[in-house]
């Protein structure tokens, strides 16, 4: 089965990092894991010989015949076919339980799966995800560093983060032309402050961080409609709230 471009496919091959990342995951007989984007199984099985009920989601319905031949047998698999941008992560298990999840994910959807799941972060105890070095290195990053952004502030808000190792571009087929790394969150049991609106602290911290050579007055300036601010005055109130100088740089 050749992987397809469109979809950012690049399959894990041989044994090493697949036993690697399964290892740092250490599943348990009995729990469930949500694996997003089985591909050719190079992890589902791997977990499933660990006794975990393993949720497969694949979205590309030419690997769910090779999915289904290979493990549809086993009681503890289940396979979903579904855009993993458009699950309820809190349906696809128990009332009341917690997953785990584990994904080798393209590197495009980066960004937008990690808000999903930080939105279903109530019924995922931990995600096990093998991402883009480069992401890895902002997720993880200490404030004040150049590298210090949107998803930093996003992930380390309502997840410790861990980066576990580094995943050379040979342990994949075709070979992408970066690292990746694995990355481990698990979710806060609260936040450091209370958020009234979920959505709207999304937006601002994505506004705030837009353009990174911008003072925080300027990046607010040009997205003041998208978070529902009407005047200057209102941004300026905005940020004296906060104790934020306006002309600091993102």
């Amino acid at each position: 089965m050749r992987a397809k471009r469109s979809l950012g496919q690049n399959f894990l091959v041989g044994s090493h990092y697949p036993c690697r990342i399964v290892d740092s995951v250490a599943p348990r007989a009995g729990e469930t894991i949500v694996e997003i984007g089985p591909g050719r199984g190079a992890l589902t099985g791997l977990l499933l010989e660990s006794g975990a009920r393993v949720i497969a989601i694949e979205l590309d319905p030419e690997m769910i015949p090779e999915l289904s031949r290979m493990f549809s047998g086993l009681e503890n698999f289940r396979l979903v076919e579904a855009d993993a941008l458009k699950v309820d992560y809190c349906e696809l298990i128990a009332p009341g339980a917690a997953a785990r999840v584990v994904a080798n994910l393209p590197y495009y959807i980066s960004t937008p799966i990690l808000q999903r799941l930080i939105e279903y972060r109530r019924c995922l105890s931990e995600m096990t995800l093998m991402l883009q070095r480069e992401v890895v290195e902002r997720i993880t990053a200490p404030p004040g560093g150049k590298e210090y952004g949107f998803l930093s502030v996003l992930a380390q808000f309502y997840c410790e983060v861990e980066k576990l190792f580094d995943v050379p571009p040979g342990a994949f087929r075709p070979a992408p032309k970066v690292f990746s790394s694995a990355l481990r969150l698990r979710p806060r049991a609260g936040t450091a402050a209370p958020v009234d609106d979920e959505a709207l602290m999304i937006e601002l911290t994505k506004t705030l961080f837009a353009q990174r050579r911008k003072t925080i007055l300027n990046n607010l300036r040009a997205g003041w409609n998208r978070l529902g601010l009407t005047d200057e005055s209102q941004i300026a109130g905005l940020l004296s709230s906060c104790k934020l100088d306006p002309k600091r740089r993102a």
